[in-house]
């Protein structure tokens, strides 16, 4: 049995939404000194959708593809929906990843919720509303 699944392999040899938004609402900048992985999230924004995400990550390979299978993930989603996505949620849309990089899609999940968050401390018109997780869902102020 292989270390890495062929989905895990393909997001890293073949990452999707690398780069940069310039004009980002929203950035989120994570990373991990025992092992230096450095993960940054970039979010367009339209009304509640994620139009727009791309991403830059200095790391090994289980942090590029937990970053391009995070970005896939909630591209075109209700920010409500990307502020509920979980490492648990990367890892098993990678087919796994081993036990010991396990972190590096706890990376990815910390990017989007923090770029997220970044959002909102731009937007002070967006209203917070209590969510499932430990942060906060949100929604448009009405």
């Amino acid at each position: 049995m292989a270390l890495y699944s062929e989905k895990v392999m393909d997001h890293f040899r073949n990452p999707r939404n690398v780069g940069v938004i310039e004009d980002a609402d929203g950035v989120g900048e994570v990373g991990n000194a025992r092992c230096g992985d450095i993960m940054k999230m970039y979010l367009k924004i339209d009304g509640d959708i994620i139009t727009d995400v791309k991403f830059e990550t200095f790391g090994c390979g289980s942090a590029i593809a937990s970053s391009s299978m995070a970005t896939e993930l909630i591209k075109g989603q209700p920010v409500s929906e990307a502020m509920k996505l979980t490492n648990k949620a990367v890892a098993e849309a990678l087919d796994g990843l081993p036990e010991y990089k396990m972190h590096c899609s706890v990376l990815a999940e910390e990017a989007i919720k923090n770029a997220l968050d970044d959002y909102y401390e731009k937007n002070p018109d967006k209203k917070r509303v209590s969510g499932d997780s430990n942060r906060e869902k949100v929604e448009e102020t009405v």
